[in-house]
C-alpha cells in the first residue's frame, strides 16, 4: 500500500501543517537552539581566552620568579664573598694582634730577664768577690780587709772574664 493521499484536502492540510510546524520551529525553537549554541561557543572561546591569559600570566610569573631567583643567587654569592673577605680580614687582624701580643710578651720577658741577669750578676759579684778575697787572703797569707781594694780587684777580675768569655751558640735549646 502506497502512501498516496485520497483527496486534495489532505494534501493541503499536510502542507499547511508542515508550514505551521516550520514557522513554529523557525520562530521559537531555532532561536533558542541558536542562543544556546552561541552561549556554549562564547563560553568555550572565553574559556580558551582565559586559559591563554592564565598561561601568559603563568609564564610572566615564571620569568619573574627566575629573575628573582637569579638575583637571590647573585646576592648570596656576594654575601658569601663578603663573608669570606671579612673572615680573611678578621683572621689577619687576629694574627696582627697575636703578633703584637707575642712581641709585647717577648719584650717583657727580655726586660725581666735583663733585670734578673743584672740582679744575679750583682749577687754573683758580691759572692764571688767575697770568696775571691778570702781565697786570695789565704793564698797570700795576709788579710785583704780593705773593701775598696777588694772590690776593685773583683771588678777587674770579672771584667776580664766577661771580655774573654765566648758566647755559647744560640742554636741549642
Amino acid at each position: 500500500m502506497a502512501l498516496v493521499p485520497h483527496n486534495f484536502s489532505e494534501v493541503v492540510m499536510g502542507i499547511l501543517l508542515v508550514c505551521i510546524i516550520w514557522f513554529v520551529i523557525a520562530k521559537f525553537v531555532a532561536p533558542k537552539f541558536e542562543a544556546a549554541y552561541q552561549e556554549r561557543r562564547s563560553a568555550i572561546e572565553g574559556g580558551m581566552e582565559r586559559a591563554e591569559l592564565a598561561q601568559q600570566k603563568a609564564e610572566a610569573a615564571l620569568e619573574r620568579y627566575e629573575a628573582q631567583l637569579a638575583d637571590a643567587r647573585a646576592e648570596a654569592a656576594t654575601i658569601r664573598e663578603d663573608a669570606k673577605n671579612q673572615g680573611a680580614q678578621i683572621l689577619s687582624e687576629m694574627r696582627e694582634q697575636a703578633n703584637a701580643e707575642s712581641a709585647r710578651l717577648v719584650a717583657n720577658a727580655k726586660t725581666q730577664i735583663d733585670a734578673e741577669r743584672t740582679k744575679v750578676l750583682g749577687q754573683l759579684r758580691t759572692e764571688v768577690g767575697g770568696m775571691a778575697t778570702t781565697l786570695a787572703g789565704r793564698i797570700v797569707g795576709e788579710s785583704l780587709d780593705d773593701d775598696e781594694r777588694a772590690r776593685r780587684t773583683v771588678d777587674r777580675f770579672i771584667a776580664d772574664l766577661e771580655t774573654t768569655a765566648t758566647p755559647e751558640p744560640s742554636g741549642r735549646s
